[in-house]
């Protein structure tokens, strides 16, 4: 009763978060975070409360969980962003056969396609009037505002993220705005939470642990509200490191092909699913399918087919290492991107040596966490890449990354950003001290370094021809 009463909650707290803050602006970033942690507060209650509920009635509760705070994340438009104001730009320009790479929304080449709620005509000279209605808007060409963030820039986004918002406004209108991509972004997040109990099941763990991505208020917010294409790439990720793992690498490698030509971060999954020989057919699939989805583009498109990808990463800052909120504590310019790129690298090590290639769902975690704190990005969409593999794992701590990242999405302020992330990481390894046994401890050491590294030669094992005399 308890875990159903904070679901309702939840969503209550999250509608109402919608409808009365509006979009994101600078005089409602302290609301919008006191929202956010009540939501997250609410959220823990719910989760803590199913573990007490009887196991027959778990998966129903998650699922009419999810389907209610889903639609309680539909009940506004999107309040934290404006990209999905692109998707709609993006899937029209298709829909009219043009390639999205080549032209900047401005471009007086696509001036018959623009619908009126993306760029609505400016009253008495200003879009100041119009921002309550149509959130985000900004300056653009010939007396129009434009709800389309970087406006004069081509679009970055990856080919198969591309082919989404063509598929997704295929079946509406040029007039329909922001509803599409939200329902869309409720069916996969249904989709991801009907996966994660199925994969519970098959491998013996509680169901509750899929409420950790069913009923997350950051799901709701940008899978739904705010409907990220990220959410794509987490779905294909999750089903691909599934797939690889249950003994399917082609097809495995296909859907983490589709994941990282969607969102390219993805790829990071790679790692911890190669313990195996014959997994490792997953990685030239999926190269394979990222190339061939690249194709229909390179063909009308050419050498623009990146779009707007390089200067998006020099504008993060990820160029010249300044992005990097933890590693720029300790060094910054060239010298901090070399450090980020070790620091995951080791991370991909340490995964792939450590991950049991039948469950590497800690793996994923240890992958994906630790690049999120070497790089620290600023959009709190980013984590949802996280989310299914902490529900898959078990390791709950991982979570606090999440949350510290989308407090800096709402909050910006580089130095409590910093805080909050340190704070994260102490968590973890506090928990993950607590948690891990001298056993594990052991079992890790010898699989990081093998025997032969620590005393020169084999330890001798019954029966190994080398211990005989």
């Amino acid at each position: 009763m308890i875990a159903v009463v904070g679901v309702l909650a939840l969503a209550g707290v999250i509608a109402v978060g919608i409808t009365h803050l509006g979009f994101l602006r600078s005089g409602h970033r302290l609301s919008f975070v006191a929202w956010t942690l009540i939501a997250w507060a609410v959220f823990v209650v719910a989760v803590l409360a199913l573990r007490f509920v009887p196991a027959r009635l778990v998966t129903i509760i998650v699922l009419g969980g999810a389907v209610v705070v889903g639609l309680a994340a539909l009940v506004g438009p999107p309040n934290t962003s404006t990209d999905s104001a692109r998707y709609a730009w993006d899937g029209i320009v298709q829909h009219a056969g043009t390639s999205p790479y080549l032209h900047t929304p401005q471009s007086e080449a696509l001036a018959h396609l623009r619908p009126d709620w993306l760029f609505p005509d400016k009253v008495n000279g200003t879009c100041d009037n119009l921002k309550p209605r149509l959130h985000g808007l900004g300056d653009g060409a010939d007396g129009h505002c434009v709800a389309i963030n970087r406006v004069d820039v081509p679009t970055i986004y990856p080919p198969f993220a591309e082919m989404w918002f063509a598929l997704v406004r295929s079946a509406v209108p040029v007039t329909a705005q922001y509803m599409p991509f939200q329902v869309a972004g409720l069916i996969v997040s249904l989709g991801v939470t009907v996966g994660l109990l199925v994969v519970l099941r098959r491998t013996g763990r509680p169901a509750w642990w899929a409420a950790l991505w069913a009923w997350s208020p950051l799901v709701a917010s940008e899978a739904v509200t705010n409907s990220h294409v990220d959410v794509l790439g987490a779905a294909l990720a999750t089903a691909g490191a599934v797939l690889v793992a249950f003994g399917r690498p082609i097809w495995g490698g296909i859907a983490l092909g589709a994941a990282t030509a969607t969102k390219l971060i993805p790829a990071i999954v790679y790692p911890p699913l190669l313990g195996r020989w014959r997994h490792w057919w997953a990685i030239p699939v999926g190269i394979a399918v990222f190339a061939l989805l690249y194709v229909p583009y390179v063909i009308t498109t050419g050498p623009k087919v990146l779009g707007y990808l390089p200067g998006y990463l020099s504008e993060e800052g990820y160029e010249d290492g300044s992005r990097f909120a933890l590693v720029s504590l300790v060094t910054k310019g060239d010298a901090a991107t070399v450090l980020v790129a070790s620091a995951v690298l080791v991370a991909a090590v340490v995964a792939w040596r450590l991950s049991d290639p039948s469950r590497p769902w800690s793996g994923e975690v240890l992958m994906i966490g630790v690049t999120f704190l070497a790089v620290t990005p600023r959009y709190p969409w980013y984590a949802l890449l996280l989310i299914p593999f902490v529900a898959l794992s078990g390791r709950w701590e991982w979570s606090s990354i999440g949350l510290a990242i989308t407090v800096r999405g709402l909050w910006v302020n580089a130095d409590a950003y910093r805080w909050w992330l340190l704070g994260a990481v102490l968590l973890i390894v506090v928990v993950t001290v607590i948690r891990t046994d001298r056993a594990d401890w052991l079992r890790w050491r010898d699989r990081l370094v093998p025997s032969r590294m620590r005393h020169g030669r084999p330890t001798p094992t019954p029966g190994d021809v080398s211990s005989q005399p």
